[in-house]
């Protein structure tokens, strides 16, 4: 879709381990995953496959200010392909 639109486009993956997905779980789904009453849930009962190779990696222990700061340099470094605009 965002080649047929001219649009740049960059995989992201959000490295966050499992562990940190389920304690920073906010609504429980994690735990109702485990307990057998949420089916489905990636990671858990259903499978998860990291992107091969991704454009950027964002860890876990990143401030959001500093991924949004790569995923926009990111998209940058690849705007003059499409109509995306560069970051000054």
């Amino acid at each position: 879709m965002h080649e047929t639109a001219g649009l740049p486009f960059v995989e992201v993956w959000i490295a966050t381990p499992l562990a940190e997905c389920e304690r920073r779980d906010p609504k429980g789904l994690y735990a109702r995953a485990r307990e057998g009453s949420l089916k489905g849930l990636t990671g858990v009962d259903d499978p998860y496959e990291p992107p091969p190779r991704p454009e950027l990696i964002v860890e876990p222990h990143a401030s959001i200010e500093a991924a949004v700061d790569d995923i926009v340099a990111a998209l940058g470094r690849i705007g003059g392909e499409g109509r995306g605009r560069q970051r000054p």
